[in-house]
C-alpha cells in the first residue's frame, strides 16, 4: 500500500505552480532542450557513467506528431557522435505512433533504429503500460528479423507476463534478446501484475536469473537495494563481473559500448552515490537521461502513476546531501 506520507506528497506538488514543480524536477530531467543533456552527460562522464537519452512525450495524438520525435532523435544521433558521448537511445514506440497507425509508426522506428545502427548505437524501447507490452516486444522481433540487431526492449519485474516473455524471446532471438529489466512505473491491475513490494521484488529478481541463464544482455535498471544485491549475488554465480569476459557458453560476442553480459542503470537524479559505488568497483553504470520541453508532463504522470515517488522526492528535497545527483 502506497503511504499517506508518499500520497500527501504527490497531492500537494501537483497542485504547486509549475515553476515550483520545475525546481523540484530539475535533479531528474535535463532540461527543455538537447544541449542541456549534453552538458549534464559531459560532467558526468567524469565519473565513469554512460549514457541512455530519453526525448520525453509519448502518446501522441495525431501521427503527424511522431515526425518531431523522429527529427528530434536524429537530433540526439548527431550530438552523441559530434561529442563522442558514451551514449545510446530510449524511445516510446508510442511517440511514434504505434497506437495510432502501427505501420506508419513502426517505419518511423525503423528508420531511426536504421540511422542507430549506421553510427554503432543501441536503441531500448522503453516499455509503456500493458497495452502496448505484446506490440512493443513485436517491434523488437520484427527489426530483428530484418537485420537491424541494435535494439532492445524493457521488461517489467511486476507484471505476469514477463518470465513467458523472456523464454519466448530467448526462443525467437537467442543470446541477441537485450532487456532492461526495471520493477516498472505502471501500476497495473492487480489481475495482471503484482502488486505488493516484496512479491514485485521477487519477481523481478526472478526474472534477472532467468535472462542471466538464457545468456541475453541483462541492464538492471533498479534504485532498490533487495534487487541490486540480488543482482551482484546473481552474477557471481554465472561467474560474471567487473572486467571479466562473459563466461556463458550461450552469450553472444560483446557488443561495443556495453558491458560483460550485463550494466546496471539509474535513472539521473536518483541514488547518486549507490550508482557512483557501484561504478567504483567496476560495474558499467548507465544514467537514464531525460530531456524535452513536456518536462512537466513527465514529472507530474510519474508521481501520478507511482505515488511512491512523492517520499523520494521529499528526501531529495529536504536532505538533498543524501542523494547527490
Amino acid at each position: 500500500m502506497v503511504g499517506w506520507f508518499s500520497k500527501s506528497i504527490v497531492a500537494m506538488t501537483i497542485r504547486m505552480p509549475k515553476w515550483f514543480v520545475r525546481w523540484v524536477s530539475r535533479r531528474y530531467v535535463a532540461g527543455p532542450k538537447l544541449e542541456n543533456a549534453v552538458q549534464i552527460m559531459k560532467r558526468l562522464s567524469k565519473e565513469g557513467a554512460c549514457f541512455t537519452i530519453d526525448v520525453l512525450g509519448e502518446e501522441i495524438l495525431t501521427i503527424e506528431e511522431a515526425d518531431f520525435f523522429l527529427r528530434e532523435y536524429m537530433n540526439v544521433i548527431s550530438a552523441i557522435s559530434e561529442h563522442k558521448l558514451d551514449a545510446n537511445l530510449s524511445i516510446k514506440p508510442t511517440a511514434f505512433g504505434l497506437l495510432i497507425d502501427e505501420k506508419i509508426g513502426m517505419k518511423k522506428i525503423e528508420k531511426l533504429v536504421r540511422m542507430a545502427s549506421e553510427h554503432d548505437l543501441f536503441v531500448r524501447l522503453d516499455m509503456e503500460d500493458h497495452r502496448v507490452t505484446t506490440a512493443t516486444i513485436q517491434v523488437v522481433l520484427d527489426l530483428h528479423k530484418i537485420g537491424l540487431t541494435n535494439v532492445g526492449t524493457v521488461l517489467q519485474g511486476r507484471l505476469f507476463r514477463t518470465l513467458d516473455d523472456i523464454n519466448y524471446l530467448e526462443t525467437e532471438l537467442g543470446p541477441a534478446a537485450d532487456y532492461r529489466i526495471c520493477k516498472g512505473i505502471y501500476l497495473e491491475p492487480e489481475e495482471i501484475a503484482y502488486t505488493s513490494y516484496q512479491d514485485i521484488v521477487d519477481s523481478t529478481n526472478a526474472c534477472i536469473d532467468r535472462m542471466l541463464e538464457a545468456g541475453s544482455y541483462c541492464s538492471i535498471a533498479s534504485h532498490d537495494i533487495p534487487v541490486i544485491e540480488h543482482a551482484k549475488a546473481a552474477l557471481e554465480g554465472f561467474g560474471m563481473g567487473p572486467n571479466i569476459p562473459d563466461p556463458r557458453s550461450n552469450s553472444g560476442p560483446q557488443r561495443d559500448a556495453k558491458g560483460p553480459g550485463y550494466e546496471f542503470q539509474m535513472l539521473l537524479g536518483v541514488r547518486g552515490p549507490l550508482r557512483r559505488k557501484l561504478a567504483k568497483a567496476g560495474h558499467r553504470t548507465r544514467v537514464y537521461i531525460p530531456y524535452g520541453e513536456k518536462w512537466y508532463e513527465y514529472s507530474i504522470r510519474r508521481l501520478q502513476e507511482n505515488p511512491t515517488l512523492g517520499t523520494q522526492y521529499a528526501k531529495a528535497f529536504l536532505m538533498p546531501w543524501t542523494n547527490r545527483p
